[in-house]
């Protein structure tokens, strides 16, 4: 005779905490993505090495820093309003390519 195993009942719960993640994973993923793709059109490594030159000698790269970090910190802020949005029923979650598409563009500085 079949018993069942409570150890691997899976509820709904569980079903809907794990989409859940696998949903916050999916926009931190983009999120990051998208912060290393903004960090290479300057010729820089990834998201984070771009912060390391904020104490640049070199003026250009020191402005460029400060730029990426606001541009960044901003782009954080609209990441955290819209995830809390989506858990608070506030609005539905958005595609990956909605979520990116609301993110400011970066303003670099003029090269000097």
């Amino acid at each position: 005779m079949w018993t069942v195993d409570p150890a691997k009942i899976v509820t709904a719960e569980q079903k809907a905490a794990e989409a859940k993640a696998a949903q916050l994973a999916a926009y931190k993923a983009a999120f990051d993505a998208l912060l290393d793709a903004v960090a290479r059109e300057r010729q820089y490594d990834s998201r984070l090495t771009v912060p390391l030159y904020t104490a640049s000698a070199n003026p250009q790269w020191a402005m460029e820093a400060k730029a990426y970090i606001a541009w960044r910190d901003a782009a954080l802020s609209y990441m955290i309003g819209q995830l809390a949005a989506v858990e608070a029923g506030e609005t539905a979650p958005p595609s990956i390519e909605e979520f990116i598409a609301g993110i400011a563009p970066i303003g670099w500085p003029e090269a000097s």
